[in-house]
C-alpha cells in the first residue's frame, strides 16, 4: 500500500462527515432560521432578492444604496435579506432552485462556487458595452478578484489595500524626520530599531515595527502564489520563502515571546481599540478603513505611506481583498440582478456611486469613480487616504489565487506563518508544508468533485 494512503483515506472520510454535518446544519437553518426578504413595497415591479452579510452601522449603509436604487427606477425592487456567510448554505439553496438573485460576498468563494457551476459568468450575461467598459477601466486588482479560469463572476463594490500608517511624533522623538518615510525595507529596520522602547527589565513597551501577514510581503519581494501562464499554485517560490523570511529576522531579533507578550496585552483591534491609536505601535501595516477609526477617535497623529519594498522589489505592492457581489447559476432575474449591481459600483453613473462610496469609506473600482466630484471631495477631507487609492492603481497588488481550494490555503498560510515565526520550522520548511498541505487537498477535492458538482443550468447566455 502507498505510504500515506490510510492517513489520506481517514482525512476524506472526516472531510465528508463534516460536510454532512454542516449540511444539515444548513438545511436546520433554512427550515427554522430563514426569514424571507421583506415585503415588496413597489408593487408590479420585478422582484430582486439581495442577500448580504453586513450588520450594525453598515446594515444600514447598505440599506440606503438599496433604497436609493430603488428610486432611481421604476422597473425593479430589490428586496434585502441579511444572512450568515458561508457558501455552503447558497451551493444548498442554488441546488435547491431557490437562490437569491444577487448576494454580496466578501470571504474567498468564487473559485469555489465558479467549479462548482454555482455562479453566473458576468461576462457572458452583461450587457457587450458594459463588459467593455469594465475591461477597459477596471483597476486590475478589481478585475483580478473577480475572474477564474478566463471568466468573470465577481463585481466589486469596494476594495481593501493595505499601507504603512505611523506616528510622526514617535518619529520626531527619536530625530528622525517624518516626511522622509523609508524608501526600502532596508531603511524601515533601521527605522524601526530606533522606535522600539523597553521598560527597565527589558520588556517591550512599544513596538517600533513587526511584520505580519505573510500575504502581504510576498507581493512586496515579487513573489506570487499562483502562475497565471501556468494555472498553478507557486508556493515555494523563493521569493515567497524570502518574505517569510523577512519575518521571521524581526521574531529573532527582538524575541517572539517578548512580541507575544507585549501584544497580549493590547486590546482589541477593532475600531476604536486599535492599539496604534493608542501609541503601542510607531508604524503598522493596515487597511484603508483605519482612517475612519482614526477620525472617529479624533486623532491626528498619523501619516501613511506604501509599503516599502526591499532593494531590487516591487513599488507600490500588496495583497489585496473586498466585497464584490455574484449571481448564482440558478437566479431568477438576473437582469435586474446586473442593473443593482452597475448602479452600486458605478457602471454607467459613476458621479452618483462615488456618494455610496463616501458613505462607506471604501475604494472603487474604476478611475471614474474616483475622480468624480463627490469621491475627490472625499479625498480632500481625508488626505491620507489618497496614498490607498493610489496603490489600487498599481499593477503589483496581488489577491488570492483563483484556485477552487483558495479559502484553505489562506488559512493554512497563516499556520504555516506561525510555525516559522515561533522557530518550530524554518520558514522554507513551512512553506514546503505548506506545499505537501494544499497537493492532498486538492486531490481530496478532486476526487469529491463529482459528488459534489451540481449540474450547470441550461442557458442562452443571457439574462432571463
Amino acid at each position: 500500500m502507498e505510504e500515506g494512503t490510510d492517513n489520506r483515506s481517514h482525512l476524506g472520510h472526516v472531510a465528508r462527515l463534516v460536510v454532512a454535518v454542516a449540511a444539515a446544519a444548513a438545511i436546520a437553518w433554512l427550515f427554522f432560521v430563514y426569514q424571507p426578504p421583506e415585503r415588496a413595497r413597489y408593487p408590479g415591479r420585478q422582484k430582486v432578492v439581495f442577500w448580504h452579510m453586513w450588520t450594525a452601522k453598515w446594515e444600514k449603509v447598505v440599506q440606503r444604496i438599496v433604497d436609493r436604487f430603488n428610486e432611481s427606477q421604476r422597473e425593479y425592487e430589490v428586496v434585502v435579506l441579511v444572512v450568515p456567510g458561508g457558501s455552503l448554505k447558497t451551493l444548498i439553496a442554488a441546488a435547491g432552485g431557490d437562490p437569491p438573485d444577487v448576494m454580496a460576498q466578501w470571504d474567498p468563494v468564487i473559485p469555489a462556487w465558479a467549479e462548482r457551476n454555482a455562479l453566473t459568468p458576468l461576462d457572458e450575461v452583461m450587457d457587450p458595452a458594459d463588459w467593455e467598459y469594465l475591461k477597459k477601466n477596471m483597476y486590475p486588482a478589481v478585475r483580478a478578484i473577480g475572474t477564474c479560469k478566463g471568466h468573470f463572476y465577481g463585481l466589486s463594490t469596494g476594495m481593501n489595500i493595505w499601507a504603512m500608517y505611523f506616528r510622526p511624533s514617535h518619529f520626531l522623538a527619536a530625530g528622525l524626520d517624518p516626511k522622509k518615510f523609508p524608501a526600502t525595507l532596508e531603511e524601515l529596520d533601521a527605522v524601526a530599531a530606533k522606535l522600539y522602547q523597553y521598560d527597565a527589565r527589558g520588556r517591550i513597551t512599544r513596538i517600533g515595527f513587526s511584520p505580519r501577514w505573510v500575504t502581504q510581503w510576498i507581493p512586496v519581494f515579487g513573489g506570487s502564489l499562483y502562475d497565471e501562464a501556468t494555472g498553478q499554485l507557486t508556493v515555494l517560490a523563493p521569493r515567497n520563502v524570502a518574505a517569510l523570511e523577512y519575518e521571521r529576522g524581526y521574531a529573532e531579533k527582538y524575541g517572539f515571546d517578548r512580541l507575544m507578550q507585549f501584544e497580549s496585552g493590547l486590546m482589541s483591534s477593532i475600531g476604536a481599540s486599535w492599539p496604534f491609536i493608542s501609541g503601542a505601535y510607531s508604524i503598522v501595516v493596515d487597511g484603508q478603513w483605519r482612517i475612519q477609526d482614526l477620525a472617529e477617535a479624533g486623532e491626528e497623529d498619523y501619516d501613511t505611506a506604501p509599503i516599502p519594498p526591499p532593494r531590487g522589489g516591487k513599488p507600490l505592492a500588496c495583497w489585496s481583498n473586498g466585497n464584490f457581489m455574484v449571481i448564482p447559476a440558478g437566479a431568477k432575474e438576473k437582469r435586474g440582478a446586473l442593473a443593482f449591481m452597475k448602479f452600486w459600483s458605478g457602471v454607467g453613473n459613476p458621479e452618483e456611486a462615488a456618494e455610496f462610496y463616501t458613505w462607506g469609506g471604501w475604494l472603487p473600482i474604476t478611475p471614474h469613480v474616483a475622480k468624480a466630484a463627490r469621491y475627490q471631495e472625499y479625498i480632500r477631507r481625508y488626505p491620507k487616504f489618497k496614498t490607498f487609492l493610489d496603490i489600487l492603481a498599481s499593477p503589483n497588488v496581488q489577491v488570492s489565487p483563483p484556485v477552487p481550494i483558495q479559502a484553505y490555503l489562506m488559512n493554512r498560510i497563516g499556520s504555516a506563518e506561525d510555525a516559522a515565526l515561533r522557530g518550530n520550522l524554518s520558514p522554507r520548511e513551512a512553506m514546503a508544508r505548506l506545499e505537501e498541505e494544499v497537493r492532498r487537498e486538492q486531490e481530496l477535492q478532486a476526487a469529491a468533485k463529482s459528488e459534489t458538482r451540481i449540474p450547470k443550468p441550461e442557458s442562452n447566455g443571457k439574462p432571463e
